[in-house]
């Protein structure tokens, strides 16, 4: 059985900083010009390089498509005969490119793995059947001192004094988001679609959104679709997603409001400036709009402020088998369902309904025999701090909230009513 040594492993990968300024040669030793930078095609798991740029020693840099490349021997790259006279001047990237120096090299990416913002230092590539393709970026230290020119002698050192050898730190390329921009369209391009994004808990894209300057926060936030952002800012500090939010275009904004659960868009609208505020609203649908115009309407503090107004409920007359409809059909845009609400024709809260009473009832019972009558609500004016007391009494984990007309209104959640009473929860 073959085995494949390390020698031949070795020859199988390079890294950037290995060609990066190194000659390119025709016809086996005329030099032509260095190499300064390497043009990519993004949309595959990983991409190939699809030209080398290099300049000649009085001139402009200039390109060729890949397909000229005759071989890499070492970090020595050769040209076909005849290569240098079909050269062009170099062009700016195109959609769905990277000129790798420029764009990539020392730049910010997203590891969606470890789910951190990271700085590229080095690029590892896969030599295979002619082909170049970039397969790891280098975030550790020894991708520095490879640049520099450093490496050999600092693994000696190391070696030497504490038998040991700083470790390569590399990120498959299939878990890199890159961040970097057209200088033209500043369009932000990715090497596949922000569906890798949206697969981070929302929880962490808003630490990555926290830990990148402005720039690269707005250009992340365009590439992420409405419902991703949504979910990410709602996990943000309130000052830090007012900022985020202050900062980023009307359109997105707006479509971004119009995601978020309705309570949590309208604590964020309401600590936004006027002008803002009203800007935002003006573009949100109209059901949504006037969803969050009534809750900004209720004082701040009270249940009106903090309720979420889509509970989930079924009309009085239903069966068991009905509720259960209902719930699968709800689930599929809520994460937890705790509770549902029994209503009359008039909206008027009747009763309530636990998942447990409804797993142990037969699916033809009517709901009304098994439903708790008479259930504990708030008012729309009532305080947090009384609210709090009656989740701390009852255990609950959601109370719902009516009018004066006990007319169901929506709920408010325990975890609202914590973050209202303790916002040091809020931070956790």
């Amino acid at each position: 059985m073959l085995s494949t040594t390390d020698a031949e492993i070795s020859k199988m990968f390079i890294f950037f900083s290995e060609l990066l300024g190194r000659n390119v040669f025709v016809e086996g030793r005329v030099v032509v010009g260095r190499l300064t930078d390497l043009r990519m095609k993004l949309g595959e798991l990983f991409p190939r390089i699809t030209g080398l740029v290099y300049r000649r020693r009085y001139g402009n840099a200039i390109e060729l498509p890949w397909e000229e490349v005759e071989a890499i021997d070492g970090n020595r790259i050769h040209l076909r005969r005849g290569a240098a006279e079909r050269a062009t001047p170099m062009r700016p990237a195109a959609t769905g490119e990277l000129l790798l120096r420029d764009e990539l090299l020392d730049k910010q990416v997203v590891d969606t793995s470890g789910a951190k913002v990271e700085r590229v230092n080095d690029l590892h590539f896969l030599i295979n059947a002619g082909q170049l393709r970039l397969v790891h970026v280098d975030v550790g230290i020894r991708g520095i001192l490879r640049r520099l020119g450093w490496i050999r002698g600092v693994d000696a050192s190391t070696n030497w004094l504490f038998a040991y050898q700083i470790s390569d730190q590399l990120i498959s390329w299939k878990y890199v988001q890159p961040l970097t921009a057209d200088q033209q369209m500043k369009n932000l391009k990715l090497n596949v679609t922000s569906r890798r994004l949206s697969d981070i808990h929302p929880s962490d894209l808003a630490d990555i959104l926290e830990e990148l300057d402005h720039w690269h926060r707005n250009m992340l936030l365009q590439s992420l679709d409405a419902s991703t952002a949504a979910d990410a800012i709602e996990e943000m500090d309130d000052k830090v997603k007012v900022r985020v939010m202050e900062e980023v275009g009307e359109t997105k904004a707006s479509d971004i409001i119009n995601e978020m659960e309705p309570d949590e868009a309208a604590d964020l609208l309401e600590d936004m400036t006027v002008e803002r505020k009203e800007t935002l609203i003006s573009r949100i649908e109209t059901g949504k709009r006037r969803e969050l115009e009534e809750l900004l309407s209720y004082s701040e503090g009270t249940a009106g402020s903090l309720m979420t107004c889509e509970p989930v409920t079924v009309g009085r007359s239903s069966t068991v088998s009905d509720a259960w409809d209902v719930i699968r059909e709800a689930a599929r845009d809520r994460e937890l369902l705790y509770y549902m609400y029994v209503i009359d024709d008039e909206a008027r809260l009747c009763g309530v309904l636990t998942m447990r009473a409804l797993l142990l009832t037969p699916p033809s019972s009517p709901v009304d025999s098994v439903m708790t009558s008479h259930p504990i609500s708030v008012r729309l004016d009532e305080d947090v701090k009384d609210i709090a007391d009656i989740f701390k009494k009852y255990n609950f984990l959601s109370v719902p909230v009516v009018d004066e007309e006990s007319r169901l209104k929506g709920i408010v959640t325990l975890r609202d009513a914590l973050d209202a009473v303790l916002p040091e929860f809020a931070e956790k």
